[in-house]
């Protein structure tokens, strides 16, 4: 039996409809119709505009009565719609004062905030054949996809191997040897390299609905496009471009697929989120949703109506007000109830701590209400603590006991020390703990170590590139970051010279050993670990082309650094006394400090000078840990250019240290461990790094020889 308020009361046409339902904001089927509800403070009327798929023009448009307005919130409930066919808009009409904050046009059709498909972008790269007023509009979609059992993976944070990747940019080379390169199926594809390689949680670079067309041009005969999609169109839509299936209206269902995907082999997905502005620029830019809906509220607005621009891309969103606030959190709640991902890393940030003039607030009601929130309370959250207005937040982001941080000085400390700035010492000391010096209240899992990202030089071109090199973007190499922290290891770019390309290798390792070596989250850039290359583009956000697609064949070209780091990640999952979730260095069961710092000679660093060499020692307990039994760890670093011996820490009666890893290629399987020359020393090689680790005599006669103590075995 139908319930009353859901039969028709009006005609237009040969659709009927009613007064809708004020929640959920958007457009939701319901029994025989779809209830459509949106937000405007200060439209005085607001019209739904209704398309068959594809066509220039509306086949209808519904004007909302006064009588369907409940507060600020328009909605209604229409009957007789063919989703599979329709996409869908709002006129809303109002004051146009742009020197005020205004800019109601009920000639312009403006896209739903809470769009759950977006249409105008199915195919990537391919412009739409609407007039250019209007080329994004909202479609409606069934929430209707069987999980088969599978929701978010929860996995403790300490546990995770992050990997940031662009979802085209990782399998569109044709090299890939997927069969649909750059979409969320190509992804699926290649799960069982993720699963080879150690990676249990993927980073997705932005997939919610972004305009690639954006500020579109041709440079030396490629076409540059908005390829990263820093620039939002609408926050609860997949982009749709990613997806093979999107023609037909799938990207919903082939986004969950990779998902479930993912899921069933062990791999949380987190995504890149990107509310601290959106794709409507400055007082200049295109009028697409927001602006035109309630740009008062949506937006910082100067005293003269003009945009307050802390992200660096035009407008900024007023992510305090209740009502923005409400849209994140609508949006974050969708994403991990419809779409089951696991966590969400917050571009920009610091924005999201900004009040309505732009100042800093002690606690912002956003982050809070994020971090308490009931169906986000397992769901991880990661701040870039900074902004483009200079609000610099590492280690004092308002965390409310839930957000871990993209720490942007352990990538600094660790680039400048490995490069061979000995003032770094110290602080790598700190960093390698878990910046305890940072988050001390909050332990090493609110650190997210990282050496490299999206943003900047990939691992290989750190070692490559004295300079950026971004001529290709056509900004006269003025775009990207000046400081990288990079050195060449002797000439800028390719070279044949073998001593700078076995330097460059050494390098790469050293700082992936540092990064598996660290307390926190470790987190990888895709490639890395098979040294791809931008050719030394540090800003590769317009290229979609060979600089930013992995090639796949350098996977077999440096298929011994991938081995090496495959190892690293073994080995950093073997021993859980790496993923502490504590900042513990106190003495424990092995009798031994469980982290303590050294330097050529055991027990000999002064932890406040500079030094271009030192080790570091890991005590792993077995009765804390429950491992098999106790073992030791030893870190040895040399950044310097000359050789250095290190004398090793006396182990307990019983153990021998043996080489697990050197950065001049040495990498063993568990029990395959190399025996050293010197039981009491090691000579480290110019700029290299090794991993030794204490474990007990195996063979029966060792243990014999060693004194007439009874050991079990």
């Amino acid at each position: 039996m139908k319930r009353i308020d859901e039969f028709p009361t009006n005609k237009i046409r040969n659709l009927e409809y009613r007064v809708g339902h004020v929640f959920p904001f958007g457009a939701s089927t319901c029994e025989d119709g779809v209830n459509f509800s949106i937000f405007s403070r200060e439209a005085t009327g607001c019209t739904l505009v209704l398309y068959h798929h594809g066509q220039e023009h509306p086949f209808v448009e519904i004007p909302f009565p006064e009588s369907f307005r409940i507060g600020n919130v328009y909605s209604m409930l229409v009957f007789g719609i063919n989703i599979e066919t329709t996409e869908y808009g709002y006129r809303f009409d109002g004051e146009y004062a742009p020197e005020k904050g205004l800019w109601y046009d009920k000639d312009r059709v403006l896209l739903d905030p809470y769009a759950r498909s977006v249409s105008g972008r199915s195919v990537w790269g391919k412009k739409p054949a609407a007039a250019e007023g209007f080329v994004h509009r909202g479609q409606i979609i069934r929430e209707d996809y069987d999980w088969e059992g599978d929701k978010p993976l929860e996995t403790a944070p300490a546990e995770l191997i992050l990997y940031e990747m662009h979802v085209r940019s990782f399998t569109v080379h044709p090299g890939s040897g997927v069969k649909y390169g750059g979409t969320y199926a190509g992804i699926i594809e290649k799960i069982p390299y993720l699963k080879e390689l150690g990676i249990n949680c993927v980073e997705l670079m932005p997939v919610f609905e972004f305009d690639e067309f954006e500020n579109s041009r041709e440079v030396n005969g490629r076409t540059l496009l908005n390829y990263w999609g820093y620039s939002t169109v609408g926050f609860f839509a997949p982009k749709a471009g990613y997806a093979v299936s999107a023609p037909f209206g799938m990207e919903a269902d082939e986004f969950k697929n990779m998902v479930r995907s993912l899921h069933r082999s062990g791999i949380q997905v987190v995504l890149d989120v990107v509310f601290n502005h959106t794709a409507e620029g400055n007082e200049n830019g295109p009028c697409i949703s927001y602006r035109g809906i309630d740009n008062r509220t949506y937006y910082l607005l100067t005293p003269e109506g003009a945009y307050y621009n802390f992200s660096g891309c035009g407008n900024t969103m007023n992510c305090n007000h209740p009502i923005v606030r409400n849209v994140v959190l609508d949006c974050l709640r969708y994403w991990v109830s419809s779409y089951h991902i696991d966590g969400f890393r917050f571009d920009l940030a610091s924005i999201l701590s900004r009040d309505e003039d732009g100042s800093p607030m002690i606690d912002p009601p956003l982050l809070d209400l994020i971090a308490h929130d009931a169906v986000l309370g397992k769901t991880m959250l990661i701040a870039e603590a900074w902004d483009a207005g200079g609000l610099y937040q590492v280690g004092s982001f308002s965390e409310f006991g839930r957000w871990s941080e993209w720490n942007g000085k352990y990538r600094d400390c660790v680039r400048r020390f490995i490069k061979g700035d000995a003032m770094y010492a110290p602080e790598l000391c700190r960093r390698i703990c878990g910046s305890d010096d940072l988050y001390a209240q909050r332990g090493p899992a609110a650190s997210i170590n990282f050496i490299t990202c999206h943003d900047g030089f990939t691992l290989y071109d750190l070692v490559s590139y004295n300079q950026k090199h971004n001529e290709e973007n056509g900004e006269d190499n003025r775009d990207g970051s000046d400081a990288n922290d990079s050195w060449n290891c002797g000439a800028e770019g390719e070279t044949e010279d073998e001593n700078i390309r076995a330097l460059r290798l050494r390098q790469m390792r050293n700082m992936l050993t540092l990064l598996m070596m660290s307390r926190g989250i470790p987190m990888m850039l895709s490639g890395d670990e098979f040294a791809n290359t931008q050719w030394g583009n540090n800003n590769t956000y317009c290229q979609d082309n060979e600089i930013s697609w992995l090639n796949w064949a350098d996977l077999e070209k440096n298929r011994e650094l991938y081995e090496y780091v495959r190892s690293l990640i073994l080995f950093r999952k073997a021993h859980p006394v790496l993923r502490s979730p504590r900042y513990d260095r106190a003495h424990n069961g092995t009798g031994y400090p469980e982290l303590s710092f050294h330097g050529t000679i055991p027990w000999e660093y002064d932890m406040q000078s500079p030094a271009l060499t030192l080790a570091c020692l890991y005590s792993e307990d077995h009765v804390k840990y429950g491992t098999e039994s106790d073992c030791f760890i030893y870190l040895l670093i040399n950044a310097h250019w000359e050789e250095h011996l290190f004398r090793l820490p006396v182990l307990p009666e019983g153990f021998e240290w043996k080489l697990v890893f050197e950065a001049y290629g040495v990498f063993t399987a568990p029990g395959e461990e190399q025996d050293l020359q010197d039981a009491g020393s090691i000579n480290l090689g110019p700029r290299t790094t090794a991993i030794l680790v204490g474990k007990r005599k195996i063979a029966f006669t060792d243990y014999i020889s060693i004194s007439s103590t009874t050991w079990k075995i």
